[in-house]
């Protein structure tokens, strides 16, 4: 597959590039530090998705009371009910399928960094790895330099747990941060309401909870994917965070309506129950001319 082999090269030496710029004194830390690296640039690449997102994913939060209305008012004609929302959703600018949209571009990213990421030796030997032969990133993975915190960024934390539970700490702790960062992510942009669960959309409810779900799901398949890739998904994750907090921070935030100085009196009038001064002295001026 001429576009996949295109994919997997472009990673593989995007990957060695920034290895090699990195100082040698770093020792074999330069193989993580190179993975980070990669993680920020397909960060940055991928931000005007992950903006989309965000703002999609908080229009849909503050739509939610006339959705609920629409679900009211049209119960019992279904068909009627999803033309509405949908004019809803044109007319305020609302796509409820962005917020996967950057997980459904990222997914081919996955799956080539996997196949980047689990070189062997012999693969990187012989050429057939995605990694350039020949290469400052190819000799040092055969030489066995891919330590990065205590970890063996080549092989899963299923095989490190074979060296006993001490060595698997490490692992189980940026597993930990996937699942953490990940869960936090999602319910960033939901917007703290007070309504009960029956009250909200219930389509909401299921996004909703597929997103805090995803992931714990992201957490069991690392135990079986390359070290490496499991530190790719912590840094994407922790850098969405700052992303997303940057474009919630952008547009306001989840800040109630704001009341401005036109909008409270300054100089409030006290009402008066009773005709003025001025009207009773008017009215006693008119009874002595007549």
């Amino acid at each position: 597959m001429p576009g996949w082999n295109l994919l997997t090269g472009g990673l593989g030496s995007v990957l060695n590039f920034f290895y090699s710029i990195l100082p040698a004194g770093l020792g074999s830390a330069r193989y993580g530090i190179a993975i980070i690296m990669l993680t920020l640039a397909v960060s940055l690449v991928l931000f005007p998705l992950t903006l989309k997102q965000t703002r999609s994913m908080k229009a849909m939060q503050e739509i939610q009371p006339e959705v609920e209305k629409l679900q009211n008012e049209f119960k019992e004609d279904r068909q009627e009910l999803n033309s509405k929302l949908m004019e809803l959703y044109q007319e305020r600018g609302v796509n409820p399928a962005a917020g996967c949209l950057p997980l459904i571009v990222q997914m081919p990213i996955w799956f080539a960094l996997f196949s980047v990421l689990r070189s062997s030796k012999e693969s990187l030997a012989d050429g057939s790895s995605p990694i350039p032969v020949g290469s400052k990133l190819s000799d040092a993975l055969i030489a066995g330099q891919s330590d990065f915190l205590g970890m063996d960024l080549q092989i899963t934390p299923s095989t490190a747990s074979g060296d006993g539970f001490v060595q698997l700490i490490p692992y189980l702790v940026l597993i930990l941060l996937v699942v953490a960062s990940g869960y936090y992510q999602s319910v960033q942009t939901m917007k703290k309401r007070k309504d009960s669960p029956t009250e909200q959309n219930a389509q909401q409810q299921g996004v909703q909870n597929a997103m805090r779900f995803l992931p714990v799901l992201f957490g069991v398949f690392s135990w079986n994917f390359p070290t490496g890739l499991v530190l790719y998904f912590a840094t994407s994750n922790t850098f969405r965070v700052g992303q997303q907090a940057y474009i919630l921070s952008l547009d306001g935030g989840d800040d109630g309506p704001s009341t401005s100085s036109s909008d409270t009196p300054t100089d409030p009038k006290p009402i008066s129950s009773g005709p003025s001064p001025n009207a009773s002295k008017k009215k006693r001026n008119r009874r002595r001319k007549k």
